[in-house]
């Protein structure tokens, strides 16, 4: 891919805009800032192709919206999901929908350079999905059966307490699996075990 990286911020507290995108200058990246969902969506037909780190909770459209609107219109650029009110399920639609990462502010600088990394990756290597969907198959197949129920019910979007009625067993339980189950993936917060279960086919379609 050619060396010019292109990062299209879209956020609407001028706040993040600033220091996101002093971060990722300094880092060698070109930042194009939009105030808006709506904004970038004027110009993400015909935008240079780049990575798009995306703010969920915005004004006027939010970012899972944004999300929906640029598959609509045919903008394949991965993306990197941002929200200062991150949850579960938002992690869930957000991933479900192609996110590459989901990010939660305050954001520590490595974990947003990181995810901007892989989101130039996967525009770099047109097989990168074939290889994280093996990788993730095989350590998926690390973790027991129980692990396995754990880590769909949260590729679903359940807490914990749903979690643990469907399977019978006390939120404890599940807590105590989970725990386990991260540790296995190598991971330390759950927008990467996400990743992990969705590369995996986990969480395809709803089981309620």
């Amino acid at each position: 891919m050619r060396d010019k990286r292109i990062v299209h911020l879209v956020d609407d507290e001028e706040a993040i805009r600033k220091s996101a995108g002093f971060l990722l200058r300094s880092s060698g990246y070109l930042v194009h800032s939009y105030a808006s969902g709506v904004e970038f969506l004027k110009v993400a037909r015909n935008a240079e192709v780049g990575c798009v780190l995306l703010d969920v909770r915005m004004p006027d459209m939010d970012g899972l919206q944004v999300q929906t609107e640029m598959a609509a219109r045919g903008v394949n650029m991965p993306v990197v999901v941002v929200t200062g009110h991150g949850d579960v399920s938002i992690a869930v639609q957000a991933m479900k929908a192609g996110a590459i990462d989901f990010l939660e502010k305050p954001f520590e600088k490595a974990a947003v350079l990181d995810a901007v990394a892989r989101a130039f990756a996967r525009l770099d290597n047109a097989d990168i999905r074939a290889t994280e969907e093996a990788e993730a198959l095989v350590r998926v197949a690390a973790l027991t059966p129980r692990e396995q129920e754990i880590l769909e019910g949260l590729a679903q979007g359940y807490p914990n307490k749903t979690i643990a009625y469907d399977l019978g067993v006390s939120s404890r339980t599940v807590e105590v699996h989970r725990a386990s189950l991260m540790t296995k993936l190598g991971v330390h917060c759950l927008s990467d075990a996400l990743r992990i279960a969705f590369a995996a086919g986990m969480g395809a379609s709803s089981k309620r």
